[in-house]
């Protein structure tokens, strides 16, 4: 062979060999996906899902046992205050109503009968004294003139008693009888009707509710009342605002502020589930068709800030404390930290950072990063399993959805 083609031979190989070594050290170690650290505006959210129901409403119940003669409403019915609902059997109450008006007319005649009666006594008695005075008539009819006016006096009082024990009697059975007739407590709309014509009222015991006749609800207010986890309710105030997305009106997002947080857990029925809080979201100008009960789900705004150093959530690992000789960590004290992983001389170096807001994908940082860091993000297995110093290398074919690839 010629040496000049020896020569450009052995010339390309080592060119080959140049482009290999040098592709060898740019992709050399591990592949990853980074971002660039930079400023983002980062809103806090909590979400959960509850039911609509009506700011006020009312339940409304039997004060008397019996049988229903009249039902006059329907659910859907809009009624006002006073109107009549429903009315039960005041057959008997109306029988006891008649005969204790009967037995305070009987009483109040007695009670006229002893007040005359008093009159004459004490005339007799002021008669009775003059002449005694006088030395008309002896101690004795002085003292029997004494003892028919004290006697007429109790006869009086008890008579006045027995008046006033018929009157309450009275008011009790005309206050029975009132309540065999059910009116509308409040203007509204009647949302549940539970109880049939011809079917038993059942008034309540103790520790027993009786039964709910009629849900009159003023859908004028509605709110949504939701349960949210005990992890997130910390972060949720009187006052916030919320989007809340009710599932019969879709496409369609309603304002609302939080008008109660609940101080203690919702009651659980088994041991087993989450601990939850009850919370109400009060809902703007809600539609007029809106029902109780409807499904929804909703999101209350726990904070935000603008320009702040912020990164994906993904990009976040948990990497045990690296103790320095001697040193022993408090008892109780976390054994891991909370940080990332950056590109830095082509290795990846862990930095613990402290971080603050928590957005729907993204975390504020407070310590730890500055903008123009170049942050590894993935993919998730590479990120588990780097534990700091290890060289990496950019994969190109994948790059970092909305971050300027390093």
């Amino acid at each position: 062979m010629k040496r000049k083609q020896m020569w450009i031979l052995g010339g390309g190989l080592a060119i080959v060999v140049a482009i290999g070594i040098a592709a060898s050290r740019g992709d050399s170690g591990t592949s990853v996906q980074v971002a660039t650290v930079g400023r983002e505006n980062i809103q806090s959210k909590v979400s959960a899902n509850g039911k609509i129901q009506a700011v006020k409403k009312v339940d409304i119940t039997a004060n008397v046992m019996g049988p229903v003669t009249n039902l006059k409403v329907k659910e859907g019915d809009i009624v006002r205050k006073g109107d009549v609902l429903l009315e039960i059997d005041n057959v008997r109450s109306k029988a006891t109503v008649d005969s204790l008006r009967s037995n305070l007319q009987a009483t109040t005649h007695d009670l006229e009968t002893s007040k005359a009666r008093l009159e004459q006594a004490r005339s007799d008695f002021n008669r009775a004294q003059a002449n005694h005075k006088a030395g008309i008539i002896s101690q004795s009819e002085f003292e029997q003139a004494s003892t028919a006016l004290r006697t007429a006096q109790t006869t009086f009082e008890s008579a006045q008693q027995r008046v006033s024990q018929a009157r309450a009697d009275l008011a009790g059975g005309q206050d029975t009888l009132n309540k065999t007739r059910i009116l509308a407590p409040m203007d509204g709309v009647v949302t549940a009707k539970r109880i049939e014509l011809g079917e038993t009222a059942v008034i309540g015991l103790q520790n027993q509710p009786g039964t709910v006749l009629v849900t009159i609800s003023d859908m004028s207010k509605v709110e949504a009342e939701m349960e949210v986890d005990e992890a997130s309710i910390p972060s949720v105030k009187m006052g916030q605002e919320a989007q809340v997305r009710i599932d019969a009106y879709p496409n369609q997002v309603f304002q609302g502020v939080v008008t109660e947080v609940g101080g203690s857990p919702i009651v659980q029925t088994n041991v087993n589930e989450a601990i939850k809080f009850k919370v109400k979201v009060q809902i703007r100008n809600p539609p007029a068709t809106i029902k109780p009960g409807l499904s929804n789900q909703a999101d209350i705004f726990t904070g935000s800030r603008d320009q702040v150093v912020a990164i994906p959530l993904q990009a976040l690992v948990m990497k045990e404390i690296k103790l320095k000789p001697g040193q022993v960590l408090p008892a109780g004290a976390p054994r891991e930290e909370e940080g990332v992983f950056v590109m830095e001389a082509g290795k990846a170096v862990f930095r613990p950072i402290k971080t603050g807001l928590l957005g729907e994908l993204n975390v504020e940082v407070l310590e730890g990063l500055k903008p123009g860091d170049v942050l590894v993000l993935g993919p998730f297995k590479a990120l588990r399993e780097l534990k700091g110093g290890e060289e990496i290398h950019v994969d190109k074919k994948k790059k970092a959805d909305g971050k300027k690839e390093s």
